[in-house]
């Protein structure tokens, strides 16, 4: 059996951090405080037992008090363990009652926390876009995040293999591409290329390149054209024909590439145009279109080429990340200090941000609220009862304390007024 003065001394267990044992320690002076004030109640008592006059009122006070302090040390020892070792009824309620306990501290954070009201309530208290924009605005803390975000984004993007890339490209990406209708999406994104003009740059591009292969190859035209000459007619007469024909075919190309209105491009324009029309409406078009999309989709070669593209892509990531000074590193910082400005000064963009980790939280609160809380019900089902008790009473044995000095003032207290009384009466 033990003493009060050593009943809820009890091992801390393992691996006791810093936190805990600075618990330890405070809960310890705590109980010795309380046990020192029933120790010298018990000595006053003794003292003063029997005596007469002032004394008497000093002993009745005496009394009253180790009568409250051993009340209180016995209701703060029976929540962690049976007092003097005795198995009490309704004594040790920790170590008995620990699930019960769990579960009503779930479902008391569950109503009272985890909500979605309380949590957007608070995020919205918090201002996490605004504060976030203006710390990231500065360059300073926009190069410190750049700094020790690298080395994790390139081992990140380092870690992902090629035979990852390529099941995913050929098990889901290509496959659910190839399954989707571009027909009409293409065709739109030419009509507005067309209206705009912008695949001018294009066409001036290709006929520069096809009067500059031709101008310098008139052997493999002259080749080419040779072929379709009869066999009776004269070499002088071929030569002839085609040094004719090599000359307008340069002189017309050139004057395509010279002359924005040939009509070669008003053709070509007008082929587009149509092509663009037949992709949104036409049904034949869209068949057509959709079969050579999904056969080179689906063609081996196109998984190997775009394997090897992200090989490509990944070391060349990975090296600039690497680089501390390098360009790709600079441009995150100016983009992110940017980003965070933005945050600051616009208002639409800030409310959007906000709107969205409003609408996240809440869903994530909603839908996977009780799910967290689990954790704390089935933290303390692992715990044996000794354990939950130490843990507990490691957090508020110390506060619990002051019940026990409490109890002995405020007992000593009402015994003084009741014989004092009973002396008037």
């Amino acid at each position: 059996m033990t003493s009060p003065t050593t009943s809820s001394t009890t091992s801390a267990g393992p691996n006791l951090g810093p936190a805990d044992a600075s618990r330890r320690a405070a809960l310890r002076r705590m109980r010795l405080v309380a046990t020192s004030l029933l120790v010298l109640a018990a000595i006053v008592f003794v003292l003063t037992h029997g005596k007469d006059g002032v004394w008497g009122y000093v002993n009745a006070a005496a009394e009253a008090a180790m009568v409250g302090a051993v009340a209180d040390w016995f209701a703060v020892t029976a929540i962690f363990r049976h007092p003097l070792g005795l198995p009490i009824p309704h004594t040790a309620l920790i170590p008995k009652k620990k699930d019960q306990l769990g579960a009503s501290l779930e479902d008391f954070v569950t109503e009272n926390f985890l909500t979605a009201d309380i949590v957007q309530e608070r995020l919205a208290q918090a201002q996490i876009p605004l504060r976030l924009g203006r710390w990231v605005s500065d360059p300073v803390n926009a190069e410190v995040v750049v700094r020790e975000a690298s080395p994790a984004l390139a081992r990140a993007v380092a870690s992902v293999q090629d035979d990852e890339v390529r099941t995913l490209l050929e098990s889901f990406f290509l496959p659910r591409l190839a399954q989707e209708p571009v027909s009409e999406v293409a065709g739109h994104l030419l009509e507005g290329v067309l209206e705009e003009r912008a695949h001018q740059g294009l066409v001036d591009l290709g006929i520069r390149q096809v009067h500059d292969w031709a101008r310098d190859n008139k052997e493999a035209i002259a080749s080419i054209i040779g072929a379709r000459a009869p066999w009776w007619s004269p070499r002088w007469l071929d030569e002839t024909v085609i040094d004719r024909l090599y000359l307008e075919l340069l002189t017309w190309l050139a004057d395509v590439r010279d002359t924005q209105q040939h009509p070669a491009r008003l053709a070509l324009d007008d082929f587009l145009a149509t092509l663009a029309h037949d992709l949104q409406h036409d049904a034949s078009t869209q068949e057509r279109a959709e079969a050579l999309k999904t056969r080179f989709l689906l063609h081996p070669g196109v998984a190997d080429g775009m394997v090897s593209v992200w090989g490509s892509v990944q070391h060349t990531i990975v090296e600039a990340l690497g680089d501390e000074t390098g360009p790709l590193r600079r441009r995150l910082t100016v983009l992110l200090a940017e980003a965070g400005q933005r945050l600051v000064t616009d208002d639409e963009l800030r409310g959007a941000v906000d709107r969205r980790l409003h609408d996240a939280v809440g869903y994530i609160v909603t839908t996977y609220g009780r799910e967290i809380s689990t954790l704390i019900s089935q933290t303390v089902a692992r715990w044996d009862g000794d354990e939950a008790a130490r843990r507990i009473e490691l957090q508020v044995g110390r506060d619990l304390q002051f019940i026990r000095i409490n109890g002995t003032v405020v007992g000593g207290l009402a015994g003084l007024f009741i014989y004092a009384t009973s002396q008037m009466l």
